[in-house]
């Protein structure tokens, strides 16, 4: 992670690795940007001719005087149109760029760790990927054009003052250091509130994403008044720092450099004035000052655009320093990859040690041997550590002590694409999008057809529910699966889970929320599946486990009991036997009379 002391400035190399593809463009823009600065400081040379030597002194010599003008027209015009291209390139560069760093950004925010998104808040992430990377579009578009095109011209402006006298040109140059002095002084007091700005604007989205989310429980618990309060005070925070970001911008800004523009101009005339002390003013003279006051204005507009524009480079900056922050983020990265694929699926815990605070583990020396195409259960008590060891075993977290293994080999070593083309999962929320019953079971996995799909359905007890909604498989089924009920989605996600071909399958008590006859879909599907694929099963309702080969029970972090269902019932007291027992007499109690 990037260090909080760390400056804006120190992400360029973050940007310059987006546009280095584009190198080319940029150096034949450049080389253009130098021609369009070159035409325009062409331009008060000519005018100076046509002053001096025409005008002045009365040589009305009209076909010169035509080609003059008509040369400045075309200077004007070619540098114009030069610009304009420039532009439109430049802005081709910043957006290819910026798409190409949010694709980076978003492939990285897949690729990390569950214990990363611990951590993270769902919104805040959201706006790193959206409005930070838009706001870098800002700088590549300032940095790559505006400052490039203004520094130019000014380099060029100064080159011709130069060029017609020397000692007027250090005047005019005063301003380059004048404006430096103004950027410092602004980058000073605005850096603090552009920073907290944009961090107060992901808490704000923040607040957003997570309210829609949950509206329901919001509302239910009355606590609709204390989240609007709380974001209000969130949002009146942005507000008044956005109000110190403008006020610098006010003080700093344009208004600075209007008042340097109008000390310049009043000293290069009293520098005129100075000159023509021994003697009148010549018509040569009279064409100088109309050049250098023309190279002002083209040096004084440059500088006020870099200054203009330094405000958003400045947030851009910041943004792209929170990006890069975010794709430095590798506290949770695990050992090197170099193993081979999951052949059969067979799975050993050895001396298994985990907590999310290590001072306080969470599982204690856990050790577990499932065969391949096993069906293996595992129950306890709320808080014994079962849904911690599933986590491990899906590699969302390492352990601390001790090790896994599949087929003989470390888990972690397995290639990332190689574990995930091997197993399946199936939540006890089932994730779906807002797409057809297809899609959702497809996933865009590449290869899967809709044969696969299909069978996949069929294999998962949906196939029949599916055909009977209004277009079959290609039914949208709105934001979050709104269209299906709950044991409808859990069977999607079952089939999603199954399309892969997994070696594997782990359900994270994926029967706690569905019907009996829905339960009993999900444990045909788990029969036959028996032999072909490991099975791994956290369950609530213990009925869903009962054909496992073996049950493991956690208590405290700690594996007390394993065997079959029968030989952990046959244990006088233990403790398999008294949640079935438990759970029996609820269900018991919960049945309508006469049921």
């Amino acid at each position: 992670m990037a260090k909080p002391h760390e400056k804006p400035w120190q992400s360029v190399g973050l940007l310059m690795d987006a546009a280095r593809p584009e190198r080319p463009q940029l150096v034949r823009g450049a080389l253009w940007l130098l021609l369009a600065a070159g035409l325009e400081a062409l331009g008060p040379i000519l005018g100076k001719r046509y002053i001096d030597h025409h005008l002045l002194p009365g040589r009305y010599d009209f076909v010169e005087m035509g080609t003059l003008l008509a040369m400045v027209l075309a200077v004007s015009w070619a540098a114009s149109w030069t610009r304009y291209a420039q532009l439109s390139r430049m802005a081709g560069v910043a957006r290819r760029s910026v798409l190409r760093l949010r694709e980076r950004v978003y492939a990285h925010v897949l690729a990390l760790p569950m214990a990363f998104f611990d951590k993270a808040i769902t919104g805040q992430l959201v706006s790193r990927v959206t409005n930070d990377t838009e706001a870098v579009n800002q700088l590549y578009r300032q940095v790559l054009y505006v400052m490039l095109d203004s520094s130019i011209v000014v380099a060029g402006s100064l080159a011709a003052m130069a060029w017609l006298d020397w000692r007027l040109m250090l005047i005019v140059a005063t301003l380059v250091p004048a404006m430096v002095i103004i950027i410092k002084g602004y980058q000073r007091l605005s850096a603090p509130a552009v920073a907290r700005t944009r961090q107060l604007r992901s808490d704000i989205n923040a607040q957003m994403a997570e309210s829609m989310a949950g509206m329901a429980v919001l509302q239910a618990a009355g606590a609709a008044q204390r989240f609007g309060a709380r974001f209000e005070a969130v949002n009146g925070e942005h507000r008044l720092s956005r109000i110190a970001e403008l006020r610098a911008n006010a003080w700093l800004l344009r208004p600075a450099l209007d008042l340097l523009n109008v000390l310049l101009l009043v000293t290069v005339i009293y520098g005129f004035g100075l000159r023509e002390l021994s003697g009148p003013m010549g018509a040569v003279e009279v064409g100088l000052l109309y050049a250098f006051l023309s190279y002002i204005a083209r040096v004084v507009e440059p500088l006020i655009q870099i200054t203009m524009q330094f405000g958003q480079l400045q947030q851009a900056m910041v943004a792209a320093s929170r990006v890069r922050a975010l794709l430095e983020e590798d506290e949770h990265r695990g050992p090197p990859q170099d193993g081979r694929a999951i052949a059969h699926g067979a799975l050993r815990l050895e001396g298994l040690t985990f907590g999310y605070d290590p001072a306080r583990p969470v599982l204690h020396g856990v050790d577990v041997d499932i065969p391949a195409g096993d069906f293996c259960g595992i129950v306890g008590h709320t808080g014994s550590g079962k849904s911690t060891l599933l986590s491990l075993l899906l590699r969302f977290y390492t352990a601390q002590q001790g090790r896994i293994t599949v087929d003989g080999q470390p888990l972690a070593a397995v290639p990332d694409v190689a574990f995930r083309d091997a197993v399946g999962l199936v939540p006890q929320e089932p994730f779906l999008v807002a797409a057809s019953v297809r899609e959702n079971i497809a996933m865009g996995r590449p290869g899967i057809t809709d044969a696969a799909v299909e069978a996949a359905a069929h294999a998962a007890r949906a196939h029949d529910f599916i055909t009977a909604l209004p277009q079959g498989y290609d039914t949208r089924l709105g934001e979050g699966g709104a269209r299906v009920s709950t044991g409808q989605k859990q069977l999607i996600a079952m089939a999603r889970a199954l399309a892969g071909a997994p070696r594997i399958l782990f359900l994270d008590e994926a029967t706690s929320n569905i019907d009996s006859a829905t339960e009993q879909l999900v444990g045909e599907a788990l029969t036959a599946l028996h032999g072909r694929v490991t099975v791994v099963a956290i369950a609530h309702r213990l009925s869903t486990i009962r054909a496992a080969d073996q049950i493991l029970v956690l208590n405290h972090g700690r594996l007390q009991e394993r065997g079959t269902h029968e030989v952990l019932m046959a244990f006088d007291g233990g403790l398999y036997r008294r949640l079935v027992e438990l759970q029996t007499l609820e269900e018991v109690a919960s049945a309508p009379p006469g049921g």
